[in-house]
């Protein structure tokens, strides 16, 4: 194991990475994470490097350029949030429209600067099924009859 290294630093290291992701990017995930991190969202909760690399496969196969964009950080000790946006493109379905979805990381780092638990938080409904053509109809409808 190294020594421990700056939270701040460390941040801005995966921050780039997450900038610049690719899927040829995929085969250094092990930088970036532990062998045995978490990785959650709305739709997996996964342990190691190999079952992270799996969402993000996934990612690239059923989305047409995606990438994120980190418009905030907070570093509070081993800890930091990102607030991000993620742009990408259907490939099913309307593929010259972009899309964003907006949400955040709550990262808890390790003594080496790798991501040991990895927590993403945002809306599926409003962000992703909305947007989609026959659910998106259907989630609309939904919300507002909620909010009558």
């Amino acid at each position: 194991m190294s020594a421990p290294t700056d939270p701040r630093a460390a941040t801005e290291r995966i921050v780039g990475f997450y900038e610049s992701l690719s899927p040829a990017a995929l085969d250094r995930l092990g930088e970036f994470y532990t062998d045995d991190a978490r990785f959650k969202d709305p739709f997996n909760e996964v342990r190691g490097v190999a079952a992270i690399r799996g969402v993000f496969e996934h990612m690239y196969a059923s989305l047409h350029e995606p990438r994120f964009v980190v418009t905030q950080r907070v570093v509070d000790g081993a800890q930091c949030f990102l607030v991000w946006e993620f742009r990408f493109r259907f490939r099913r379905f309307d593929t010259r429209t972009a899309q964003v979805v907006r949400g955040g990381s709550h990262l808890v780092l390790a003594a080496d600067g790798r991501i040991a638990d990895h927590r993403d938080y945002w809306d599926a409904a409003e962000e992703l099924y909305e947007k989609l053509p026959a659910v998106g109809a259907l989630m609309r409808w939904l919300k507002r009859r909620a909010n009558r």
